[in-house]
């Protein structure tokens, strides 16, 4: 086998823009990297408190991560970095195994970090990477749906400064019950002045300046959770709005991230593989979606056992800086893209301002309300939270539509991750139960044409003596019987009948158990003198039949086109009518 040529775009992809880098592209780069950076900031902070880690492990996660995207990823416009279903699937998978908040749980997020990321490394250098892919759509749809709305839930405990279990809906509305007495009322009137800002700020701006699309305008508005972030610090330092009872990130340390492994032994890998595993399946695909879709705008190629390594790596490396599991954010992302980056330079330049922030301005981020943090994660992720996909799923295919549902009701009902995993069991029973059940389609020949159709569908052409067929799925042990019985029926109901004819222009593959049923069938339907006949056989099938004792002991033909069968087997059919 011939050695794969090794080439430096091969071992550094970086290689394929930095050496075509020039000033208008890092120019249009800075420009987006500055409007990134805005929502980053807080996002950050903010998605870390949903893992239920301190605010600046969420700044960390959005270091070396991007920078390693950049060099080794192939999306140019793809933001790396916490994400809100993330987190939470990093606060579902910690939470049971360790007190949130403690140092064994921080320990346990970067080694989460870590294990997710050698599990997305080994996928893609293996080229397993279609694995992870056989998660459906419609259940990842549910998944981020049910998510998205715990998400906003968790997030009720600092808008009311009460402590809620957010797990699943349940827990959460016997807690909120429980506790909402005691709710700080300067607190919640404070978060919910921050979400009507930014719900209705935006829609003000954009209306009163309809006709102005500057990118000042843009900048603005995407700055907008920045600026309440530093309003509110304002608001808190120079009214002293500590006394009100409501709290604040509180300190954080000023320092680059520390580069280290994190503790570890052997039965913290096996609790977190599980959640590792998971995490990472949610990870690519939702990294990869938001990557192709900007990789369609701009022409560009995607490797998904490529980007699977460079997720792996960015994991990696989120794991030994003191940072947890990261992926691609949507929001971010389109929001890099709109404002015109044109290379992964913007990732990198991006993390150059964290850097900046996490060293010399925590001092400064010490008196942002946790209020404040809830509230831009609320407005951020409610607008996932949608029914009209369930419905638009369910009027296409029912069995996808049970899938979501299933999926939803187990996430909010149980945790993320025991509903992801029902959700994925589901949609794999439903195939099963599909294939089970395939469509058969008694056909005839449309008057005129040498085409076959259904007659339950078209005006056609049949003959008494003839019961043709179209088995519209592979066959295999899971619909043998179902065949048969179906077969068996049918020729029950025809005393006149001759042949029966299996058009096998929509099947693609014959297992050994369907082989073994037609054979059956063969020798059944010999014993009521009736022929056994096949049509259209393609030849990947036919390359499998050729040996087989069913084609050896067949009492009937197999003919190269179904209207060939008809012609040899029912000539009459084809005769010219007479005139009256």
């Amino acid at each position: 086998m011939a050695m794969r040529r090794l080439s430096i775009p091969s071992l550094f992809p970086a290689w394929q823009w930095l050496s075509r880098y020039n000033g208008p592209k890092f120019r249009s780069d800075l420009l987006a990297a500055l409007i990134v950076i805005a929502m980053l900031v807080p996002q950050g902070m903010a998605y870390a408190m949903v893992a239920g880690l301190p605010p600046v492990m969420g700044l960390y996660a959005s270091i070396l991560p991007m920078i390693i995207y950049a060099m080794v990823g192939g999306s140019p416009t793809l933001s790396i970095g916490p994400v809100a279903i993330i987190s939470m699937m990093v606060f579902g998978t910690l939470a049971p195994l360790y007190e949130v908040g403690s140092p064994v749980y921080v320990e346990a997020a970067c080694l989460l970090a870590l294990l997710t990321g050698f599990i997305s490394l080994l996928l893609g250098i293996f080229r397993f990477g279609f694995l992870i892919q056989l998660i459906s759509h419609p259940v990842i749809k549910s998944f981020i749906i049910a998510s998205a709305l715990l998400i906003a839930l968790s997030q009720f405990k600092f808008l009311f400064d009460i402590p809620l279990q957010t797990n699943n809906v349940s827990e959460f509305l016997v807690s909120f019950w429980q506790y909402v007495r005691y709710s700080n009322f300067a607190t919640l009137a404070l978060g919910i002045t921050a979400i009507l800002f930014l719900v209705y700020i935006p829609t003000f701006l954009n209306s009163a300046f309809i006709k102005t699309r500057a990118s000042s305008l843009i900048f603005l508005i995407r700055a907008l959770p920045l600026i309440l972030v530093i309003v509110s610090i304002g608001l808190m330092y120079f009214l002293n709005l500590q006394q009100a009872g409501i709290k604040t990130v509180g300190e954080i340390p000023s320092s680059f991230p520390p580069i280290a492994l994190p503790h570890w032994n052997m039965q913290m890998v096996i609790d977190l593989l599980p959640g590792a595993a998971l995490i990472a399946m949610i990870s690519f695909v939702e990294s990869l979606s938001i990557a192709q879709a900007t990789a369609l705008q701009q022409r560009s190629n995607l490797n998904s056992n490529q980007e699977l390594i460079a997720l792996g790596l960015a994991n990696i490396s989120a794991g030994v800086t003191s940072a947890f599991p990261v992926t691609g954010s949507l929001s971010r992302t389109v929001v890099n893209a709109d404002a015109g980056a044109r290379t992964p330079m913007a990732g990198v330049l991006s993390s150059l301002f964290i850097i900046v922030v996490s060293m010399y301005f925590t001092g400064f981020l010490r008196d942002l309300p946790l209020a404040i943090l809830a509230a831009t994660i609320i407005v951020s992720i409610w607008k996932l939270v949608e029914f009209k996909p369930f419905l638009e799923t369910w009027r296409y295919s029912k069995a996808d539509g049970i899938a979501m549902w299933i999926t939803f009701f187990s996430v909010i009902c149980i945790d993320i991750s025991t509903g992801l995993i029902i959700g994925i069991i589901s949609t794999f029973i439903l195939m099963l139960w599909r294939i089970s059940r395939p469509h058969i389609a008694v056909i005839g020949l449309v008057k005129g044409t040498q085409h076959f159709r259904n007659i339950s569908r078209y005006q056609v052409i049949t003959s008494p003596k003839i019961f043709s067929i179209r088995i519209d799925e592979n066959l295999s042990f899971l619909n043998a019987n179902t065949l048969k019985g179906y077969i068996i029926t049918e020729v029950s109901k025809n005393a006149q009948l001759e042949h029966v004819i299996i058009n096998c222009s929509s099947i693609s593959a014959i297992d050994l158990s369907a082989l073994e049923m037609l054979e059956e069938i063969n020798a059944e339907l010999a014993k009521l003198h009736i022929q056994l006949h096949f049509s259209e056989i393609k030849g990947p099938v036919m390359d499998k039949l050729k040996d087989s004792p069913l084609l050896q002991h067949l009492n009937g033909q197999v003919f190269f086109s179904h209207f060939q069968a008809m012609q040899n087997l029912a000539p009459e059919l084809f005769q010219p009518e007479m005139p009256h």
